[in-house]
């Protein structure tokens, strides 16, 4: 059985600790077997302060890293005030070094200063929460930074943003292992979104517009039920009764996009649906989704997630364990 080991450090922010246990012990197979085995240790094995008013005890020390399939490091909130390895909590380093090669290891939000304080993220593409990604980029400069992103999947060594973004990271390991319907039986039980790209934009500081009976809302929605159609701008704003300007302004203030640019993201989202859950061809999938052909597909695929439509497939329609 695969096991995750889930490593609670002082300060732990708890609702970043609970994530793993509860997306990979949600994982059952069809005869009611878990499929993950999770752990959580601290440094000794005792009782770890929070980030809230209570402590949580725990059952193992770090001897557990070494047994490992996926190690996954919760966020503390001062971990972004780590320079170098010489600011790591004591015993950290050392505990680290006992992972196996090979093991998957996870950060979650400002838990990637740990990883690049211990080198794990040299020469690495890596994520964390926006509000620190500028900092982690000027102490590490080692490591490409992309500050924009909900989590980064470099093989062996994945990184979230903040808070929910570990959910999202969670939920696309449990696809990786075994499949969206897993995943998506998981992202059910917990009421949360099934699946968010990890190229997903963070949820910046952004003004909220102001509410108004004109918004774009009722025309998304309508617009979303309709996306193998060649729908232009001219028609979304015919629906939404404003000018093609007004509808514009108002769909980027509420969306954070263009129109264009939000319908090519909602199809390709459809497709990707589509590849994962029905055996429908590439062209049928293309036409479905309002892309139109395969070349289509795969152009727009391939930029949003860097593969082919039959590699996106193969990746997401693998047979899980049982």
């Amino acid at each position: 059985m695969h096991r995750v080991a889930v490593l609670a450090l002082d300060g732990v922010i708890p609702f970043e600790l609970s994530i793993p246990s509860r997306i990979f012990g949600g994982a059952y197979t069809p005869d009611g077997r878990p499929r993950y085995e999770v752990v959580t240790c601290s440094l000794d094995g005792r009782p770890v302060a929070t980030a809230a008013d209570y402590s949580v005890l725990v059952e193992h020390d770090t001897a557990v890293l070494a047994t490992a399939d996926t190690v996954v490091i919760p966020a503390v909130e001062d971990f972004s005030d780590i320079t170098g390895p010489e600011e790591l909590p004591a015993g950290l380093l050392t505990a680290l070094t006992s992972v196996r090669p090979g093991t998957r290891v996870v950060s979650i939000c400002v838990a990637s200063f740990v990883l690049a304080a211990v080198g794990l993220l040299d020469g690495r593409p890596a994520t964390t929460h926006w509000k620190q990604a500028e900092r982690l980029a000027r102490l590490y400069p080692q490591v490409r930074v992309d500050p924009g992103v909900l989590f980064v999947d470099d093989g062996d060594v994945l990184t979230s943003a903040g808070a929910s973004a570990g959910v999202d990271l969670c939920l696309h390991l449990l696809r990786r292992d075994h499949g969206s319907e897993v995943a998506n039986q998981v992202a059910r039980l917990c009421l949360v979104a099934p699946w968010r790209d990890g190229g997903q934009a963070q949820y910046v500081e952004h003004p909220m517009p102001e509410p108004s009976a004109s918004g774009t809302a009722p025309t998304r929605a309508w617009a979303l039920e309709r996306l193998g159609e060649p729908l232009q701008l001219e028609d979304l704003a015919r629906h939404a009764g404003m000018s093609r300007r007004t509808f514009t302004r108002h769909f980027r203030a509420e969306a954070g996009t263009s129109p264009g640019q939000w319908l090519t993201l909602q199809r390709i989202e459809l497709a990707r649906r589509l590849l994962e859950s029905s055996d429908l061809s590439v062209d049928a999938i293309a036409e479905r989704a309002g892309l139109g052909t395969a070349a289509s597909l795969r152009q727009h695929l391939h930029a949003a997630v860097g593969v082919s439509p039959h590699a996106y497939r193969r990746t997401f329609r693998l047979s899980a364990p049982v």
